[in-house]
């Protein structure tokens, strides 16, 4: 039987574990500097399901948390009596504002105002493409490590509860299935995660799935 490895070099290894698969996620990104432009990747999935007026600008946040035991993506589930998107798993985001200088800055903002993270215990990596959402949000996503520090405190009036799940999980291609549904009388597919305790579906899993594409693409 093989001795365990000491606590110490196990913080050593999951470091340099984290280490490589941060510079592994910033060769699939688009840069800090060079934000993605496009209608979307699902643009045209959604032919007549859209809303009539254009799309709002909106963030959010793909927050990457390095553990001990392997990277976690931070994801909340929305309070039930919101208006889009009402109790669904979803990422720490939102509507970007006027006063939000670019949609780093509207990520960070919403990502504050939703689970009290500080702006300090967030270091942004770079960008998914684009995605569509059916409410008629143009998103956004800005991918991001967070600090294992942070402490999470949800606003209720927004977010009821904030869990980890582990990336090599949602990266995990038998884990992620496609889903047909109905919307507005038309057929309409979506992608749903089978996580124990929680449904991981519809915007959350496409970009969860773009940036697994992504990464494969560099791989």
């Amino acid at each position: 039987m093989s001795e365990a490895m000491p606590e110490a070099e196990f913080g050593r290894f999951s470091f340099a574990r984290h280490l490589f698969e941060r510079d592994r996620l910033r060769g699939a990104l688009y840069p800090l500097n060079q934000p993605p432009a496009g209608k979307g990747w699902n643009w045209d999935d959604l032919t007549g399901l859209l809303p009539s007026q254009p799309l709002a600008e909106a963030a959010v946040l793909v927050g990457l948390v390095p553990r001990s035991a392997g990277t976690q993506v931070l994801l909340t589930r929305r309070n039930e009596n919101l208006r889009h998107h009402g109790g669904q798993v979803s990422f720490p985001g939102g509507r970007c504002d006027h006063d939000d200088s670019s949609v780093i800055a509207a990520a960070l903002r919403e990502s504050s105002e939703e689970v009290g993270l500080r702006q300090e215990q967030v270091a942004p990596l770079g960008y998914l493409d684009p995605f569509v959402t059916i409410s008629g949000f143009r998103v956004t996503p800005v991918v991001a490590t967070v600090d294992p520090a942070y402490i999470a405190r949800p606003a209720p009036a927004e977010v009821t509860e904030v869990f980890e799940v582990p990336l090599d999980y949602l990266m995990t291609p038998g884990h992620l299935r496609r889903v047909n549904m109905e919307y507005r009388g038309r057929p309409h597919t979506v992608l749903e995660y089978d996580w124990p305790g929680q449904r991981i579906w519809g915007a959350t899993a496409a970009i969860l799935s773009n940036l697994r594409w992504r990464m494969e693409r560099t791989a």
